[in-house]
């Protein structure tokens, strides 16, 4: 790869720096990944296939060996560890979509699109289970008990933001319970795996934790944030489609403390049916309230936040990388 005269900087910039310095073991997470999806079962390959085609950052597996690295671990399991975390998301996301009758992600159709529910929602289940066979590989109780309890957690979110829909009293703590348990736990087990693998300190393991629990609230608040100020060529979706799904994120919920009655029936009436009809006017009302720049505080504190929890790991460049991740994850976002 060359390198430019005069050095880019700015989120991409960054984040491609990070990737870099991961770059040697997730080719072999994603080597690990691809042999492990294969199946005699035919769809289950197609599909597979098609996931893996999709792309994405592979953020969760990146900051698991990132943490490993910043733990000063020099072994081997961070590689299986990394792809039973990309494992568990992707059995979510097939999920998600089909809850959300979702049917672009990262601008491509979705398995569901393409195959149907049953189908996505059987190879989602087979991505459980086969995560749970690399996890028992590495005869760590420590790692299964963690893992074990993240992946329930994760559904209890998932049931969370199900009772959330369409709700348009849910307010700020309900939406963040729904990030914790939905994004930020599998943000936090990822980097405290790697703590555990490299023996720090408990101290040092919990500060890990907590990196990545509060970059977890940063990244999906951005996301959310996303919905409103970007559109399916930026974000691979399409601007609103939260709102479509009737999800009451945090732009809505800011919107509605400072919104008029005319303004607040229309967000509310939006989040109810979840139509679009008068989406130019919800956006403007979004917009007019100050709640997406509120939104970017509220996700930049959590990177903040992040970013100071790292103060307890001895400095290297692993270190640095995921500081850089903090950063990235609000930079993409206004």
């Amino acid at each position: 790869m060359s390198t430019p005269a005069e050095p880019v900087t700015g989120p991409s910039n960054d984040f491609a720096r990070v990737r870099d310095l991961a770059a040697a073991d997730m080719q072999r997470v994603d080597a690990l990944i691809r042999r492990r999806l294969s199946s005699d079962v035919v769809l289950i390959n197609q599909i597979a296939d098609h996931i893996i085609a999709s792309g994405g950052k592979r953020l969760r597996p990146m900051l698991h060996v990132l943490a490993a690295g910043a733990a000063g671990y020099a072994g081997e399991q961070q590689i299986k560890l990394a792809a039973v975390i990309e494992f568990i998301h992707t059995s979510t996301l097939l999920h998600d979509d089909v809850v959300d009758e979702s049917d672009l992600r990262r601008g491509r159709k979705t398995a569901n699109a393409l195959w149907g529910n049953a189908a996505s929602v059987l190879v989602g289940d087979f991505l459980y289970s086969r995560s749970f066979q690399l996890m028992v590989e590495l005869d760590d109780m420590r790692i299964m008990r963690i893992l074990a309890d993240t992946t329930n957690t994760i559904a209890e979110g998932e049931v969370l933001q199900l009772l959330n829909i369409g709700n348009a009293d849910v307010d700020e703590a309900a939406y963040l319970a729904v990030i914790e348990r939905k994004t930020a736990v599998l943000f936090a087990a990822a980097t405290e795996l790697g703590g555990l693998l490299g023996d720090l300190p408990d101290a040092q393991v919990a500060a890990l934790r907590r990196y990545g629990m509060e970059l977890g609230y940063a990244f999906q608040i951005a996301d959310d944030l996303l919905d409103y100020v970007s559109d399916a060529g930026t974000l691979g979706k399409n601007i609103g489609d939260d709102l479509a799904e009737g999800k009451p994120t945090l732009p809505l919920i800011y919107a509605l403390q400072k919104a008029d009655p005319a303004q607040a029936r229309s967000l509310r009436h939006a989040i109810e049916h979840g139509g679009l009809d008068s989406l130019d006017h919800i956006i403007a009302a979004i917009r007019d309230s100050g709640a997406l720049e509120r939104t970017h505080a509220r996700a930049v504190a959590h990177a903040a936040a992040a970013r100071k929890s790292l103060a307890a790991l001895p400095a290297s460049p692993h270190r640095d990388a995921l500081a850089a991740l903090a950063d990235y994850s609000v930079q993409r976002s206004f």
